[in-house]
This record gives C-alpha cells, structure tokens and sequence, in this order.
C-alpha cells in the first residue's frame, strides 16, 4: 500500500460494547454488509477489533478475543480479497492467528507493553506492518498516568525507541499513532494534533484516530452520537499536519476530507 496519499482506515468493533458502536450484535452477514459499505464508500483498510479500549473497559482474554474476530477477517478476506485487513489488539496470538486467517496487519494499542511477545510475533510473520501506538497505563488505568513535563517530546522519545526495538527485532514497516484519548487530557490531545508534523522526523507513516471521541463531543458539549461534524474538523486538521492514515466511524466523510486536503494542497 502507498501511503503517498492519505489513506482511510474503518473501524469495525467485534465486540459488544464500545464506547460509540458495537457490531457483534449484528450477526456476520451485517458486519459483512458494514465492511462492504465502508469498501464502497473509501476504506482502503478495515481494522477488525475484538474488545473495546475505551477508558475502564472490561478486559477479554486472548481466547475469547479469537471466537469474535477470526470469523469476521475469514469471511471479509474471502468476500473482499482485495480489501487490507489490519488487526487491532494488544494480544500476540491474536495477531499470529489473525494474520494466519486473512489479516495484513497488526495494530497494537500497547506498543508491545501489554504483551512482551508481540514484537517478535509480529517479527517472525514476516513482512506484516505494526502499528504502534503510544500509551501509558493499560485501557482499564490510562487516565490516571495523564500526567506530562512536556507532552510532545516526551511523545516522541517513546517512539524514538520503541521503532529503534522494532528494527531491531526485524519489523520493517512501522507506522505510528500518538494515541489520542490514550492517557491523555482533551488539553494533551489538541497539544498533540497541533504539533502532528513533529512525528514526520521519525520517517514513519502517522495515523490519527480522532473519531468520535470525548475530545470532540467533550469540547462540543454533545454526545458521541452527534460527534460526526467534529470529528471531520479535526480529521481535516490531522491531514493538514501530516497524518497519512484516518481511523474513523465515518469512511464516507473521512474520504470525502482526504479527497478536498489533497485538492488543497495541489492548488
């Protein structure tokens, strides 16, 4: 995949109870309809999750994790095998057994710190990109460890040495998330959207995961429900500052802001 343009990535949640929406309950020929929609509508990854990481989540263990999501990557890479599949957890051997199914990709809310086997599972699969996302604390603790001297730097000397750990280890394609929302205040996560290109020094793709989240429906004075309108603003800002990645609700709306942005800059 390039990533010379920006690229959208839909969330599909197979679980019950994230913070915005769950597609469990929908059975697999409605999350095949949901992927499918997403598809048609820009998606050019679909991130298949199988627990939530929302602030004081339940948290599932590896096992359970499987019965959920190994369905849902066999039956979207048999329909749609075209379609880039990335799996979102902090467990190795979901990522082993995921990419085994059909997955392309792991996407580690923990950098590897949930799971000491993580970065050499994802190693020896070969040639399949990590995405690295900083966080302190675990889901069910994060916001207590909110706590920076100077967010930023502090930031990016983490992924100054967690891409060192990856090369090392023999993962060749990394791609970075500042985690908004993860061990961070509303105030942490603006500071962080504003200086999105400090991360360009670090020569790794950038994803930004700004949906619908409480910075946008906190700051607004809504819910998550009404959150779509924020979310877009501030997805439009992440591409002005370099994000090459979009993790969204949304595909329609997100694709729809990559596709102006880009118009914008080629002017």
């Amino acid at each position: 995949m390039s990533l010379e343009n920006p690229v959208v990535m839909g969330i599909l949640n197979a679980t019950p109870d994230s913070f915005y929406e769950g597609h469990l309950d929908k059975g697999l020929p409605g999350i095949l309809h949901i992927a499918q929609k997403m598809i048609e509508e820009g998606a050019g990854i679909i991130d298949i999750g199988g627990q939530s990481t929302r602030p004081g989540s339940k948290r599932i263990d590896a096992d359970e994790e499987l019965k959920r999501v190994l369905p849902v990557i066999e039956s979207i890479h048999k329909n749609f095998p075209h379609t880039i599949i990335s799996i979102d957890t902090y467990h190795s051997k979901v990522a082993k057994e995921a990419v085994h199914a059909g997955a392309h990709m792991v996407n580690d809310i923990s950098a590897g710190t949930m799971d000491e086997q993580m970065i050499t599972t994802v190693a020896a699969l070969k040639n399949v990109p990590y995405i690295c996302m900083h966080i302190k604390g675990t889901p069910q603790n994060m916001q207590e460890h909110a706590l920076y001297k100077d967010l930023v730097k502090e930031v990016l000397d983490f992924f100054i040495l967690k891409c060192e750990e990856c090369r090392l280890a023999g993962i060749n394609d990394v791609i970075i998330d500042p985690g908004f929302g993860f061990a961070k205040t509303i105030d942490h996560n603006f500071t962080l959207l504003k200086n999105l290109r400090v991360f360009e020094m670090l020569n790794r793709p950038i994803l930004a995961g700004l949906s619908r989240k409480a910075t946008v429906y906190k700051t607004l004075g809504i819910t998550a429900a009404e959150a779509l309108n924020g979310t877009t603003v501030l997805n439009t800002i992440a591409l002005m500052n370099g994000a090459n990645i979009l993790r969204v609700h949304d595909v329609k709306e997100a694709s729809e802001a990559v596709e102006l942005v880009n118009a914008y800059k080629k002017a």
